[in-house]
């Protein structure tokens, strides 16, 4: 709680200084030799406590390439960089390019993942216990990039890459993965092939306030792109936004992942974390199949400061026809702060409660869904 207290009084002292300060470097603008602005970059200090990570800090930019705009939506060309090391001996490096192409008919959404990130596993399984956790070490690099065409007016259909390699560095003695009975318990690659077709009708990606968003997803990872293991996952993204009045809106979320195959857990379905199950230590449940119901109510009661209330529910299964047999409730509430008055990225601070003692406070940039 004490962490949570100073990282609040911390964005709020941020509101006087870092962020009333814009032209003494929290935004920078670069101008071209056509005399217009090509870039902004919004940077930021980074704090934050969650239960997978402890107490967190870094920093972290925010470009966009003015001039790469969806003329559709008038949607910016951007890219997000962090680094962060965490008081649990986590390091963790991430760029997020999203760059549209030809006036965004094209677009290309990447992203680059460098960790390493000590974690505790409890086992697969919807009702493994608490007195299962044990500890481990991992290493990992990720790599996804998409490539969607636009098919107006709001449909969107292209190919993905996913690439991750996972090497688990030290496991505990006696535990779980120590045995060999856990797929990936000492190394695991993905690489495969997918496909994506989205919906996308929202009118601002990082805080939406009306509009819809449909994502299907169909991942192969196969042994013939040097994979260590052959299986297929499929997602099922929905979300909707219903504006209240003026200054508020409920956000609604159906979630589902199913993988098949021989699955290692670094691929498998994890239940919990800042976005998806708040409450939850994300990983505290996994297996081949998940679901998540969440809805959320956002008030803006002044133009950067939101307030938010949040209930989700959802669990993991090793066959969907197990679902509902434990499932997973939680709910929370939190703040955002909106950084600029011109770009809508936020910071996000929440607070969510779940079933059996299970809580936890997370930090995001831009709303969870």
């Amino acid at each position: 709680m004490k962490k949570t207290l100073f990282f609040l009084i911390f964005i709020i002292g941020l509101k006087g200084s870092l962020f009333a300060q814009q032209d003494q470097g929290a935004i920078y603008q670069s101008d071209t030799l056509g005399g217009g602005k090509a870039l902004k970059i919004i940077a930021l200090p980074v704090l934050f406590s969650t239960p997978e990570t402890g107490f967190g800090f870094g920093a972290g930019a925010q470009v966009f390439l003015l001039r790469k705009t969806n003329i559709y939506n008038a949607r910016l060309s951007n890219m997000f960089v962090s680094v962060i090391y965490t008081t649990k001996n986590q390091f963790m490096f991430e760029a997020k390019p999203q760059i549209y192409l030809d006036r965004g008919d094209y677009f290309l959404d990447t992203v680059l993942k460098y960790r390493i990130f000590p974690n505790s596993f409890w086992g697969i399984g919807n009702t493994t216990t608490d007195e299962n956790e044990e500890g481990y070490d991992m290493t990992s690099i990720e790599l996804r990039a998409r490539f969607l065409k636009r098919l107006p007016p709001s449909l969107n259909f292209g190919f993905e890459y996913v690439f991750e390699n996972h090497d688990v560095t030290m496991v505990e003695e006696g535990g779980i993965l120590d045995s060999g009975a856990v797929l990936g318990s000492d190394k695991a690659v993905v690489s495969g092939l997918g496909v994506v077709f989205n919906l996308d009708s929202r009118d601002i990606v990082e805080a939406p306030t009306s509009g819809h968003f449909l994502q299907l997803n169909a991942r192969f990872s196969s042994k013939l792109l040097w994979a260590t293991y052959n299986f297929n996952k499929f997602i099922f993204d929905l979300r909707t936004y219903l504006p209240v009045g003026e200054r508020s809106v409920i956000a609604l979320q159906a979630y589902s992942e199913n993988t098949f195959g021989d699955i290692p857990f670094q691929a498998m379905a994890w239940f919990g974390g800042g976005e998806r199950a708040r409450g939850y230590f994300r990983g505290r449940f996994i297996d081949n199949h998940q679901y998540v119901l969440q809805a959320e109510y956002r008030l803006r009661f002044h133009p950067r400061w939101t307030v938010a209330g949040f209930a989700l529910m959802g669990e993991v299964a090793d066959l969907p026809g197990e679902f509902l047999d434990d499932i997973k409730p939680s709910v929370g509430g939190g703040i955002r702060f909106k950084l600029t008055k011109d770009q809508n990225t936020l910071l996000r601070l929440d607070i969510g409660r779940g079933k059996d003692g299970n809580s936890g406070f997370y930090f995001g940039v831009n709303e969870a869904f």
